[in-house]
């Protein structure tokens, strides 16, 4: 019997994952079932079952494309030397998340499983993973801001780290919700208040 290539296996998975997203849009994650995304992704029970045991690994695979893009920006903001200003790193980062906004993207999908994961111990394990490394990232750039003296030399590097992860999921939760701000108007927000005068 010959062997399956590496490029088959590839796509093959991909095949499910996409099928899964578009399972996962269509009737949300937790009303979707895996006969569901079996029978739209045109495969048998047992090719299926090959790659992905359960939602979960399913909603694994999908967030992991995502999280491994913004990871990759983020270590490539990191190398650059000298370190761009704030504004400059979240309008690199806005940019590559802006695509998944649409039906088939995955900040839509991240609402269901938010809300899934606090009553399914897999998916909350994940998620503090995932979200854990983005928040490290971000830790790391507060301090690259400190040592390139934009930010103030007594800053804490992880409650600066803090406040810029969370523009993330702030804005992508306006965006599903409300279809806005887009990401001109969200980043001359950042901008106002990075350059707010001291009043006191």
């Amino acid at each position: 019997m010959p062997r399956v290539s590496e490029a088959h296996l590839a796509a093959r998975r991909q095949q499910i994952l996409d099928a899964a997203r578009a399972c996962f849009a269509r009737n949300g994650f937790h009303a979707t079932s895996m006969q569901d995304v079996i029978s739209e992704a045109g495969l048998s029970v047992g090719a299926f079952y090959r790659y992905f045991k359960s939602k979960e690994e399913l909603v694994t695979a999908i967030a992991e494309q995502v999280i491994g893009g913004v990871s990759n920006l983020l270590d490539e903001v990191r190398a650059m030397d000298p370190p761009p200003p704030i504004e400059d790193v979240m309008r690199r980062l806005l940019r590559t998340v802006d695509p998944q906004f649409g039906p088939d993207g995955v900040f839509p999908m991240a609402l269901q499983v938010w809300a899934e994961s606090l009553r399914n111990p897999q998916l909350a394990e994940f998620v503090r993973e995932v979200y854990g490394r983005i928040r490290g990232h971000f830790d790391d750039i507060a301090r690259d801001q400190q040592a390139a003296g934009r930010l103030p030399a007594d800053a804490d590097p992880e409650a600066v780290g803090a406040v810029l992860f969370s523009m993330v999921p702030g804005y992508a939760l306006q965006r599903v919700l409300l279809g806005r701000p887009d990401p001109d108007t969200f980043l001359a927000g950042i901008k106002a208040l990075l350059h707010t005068p001291d009043q006191s």
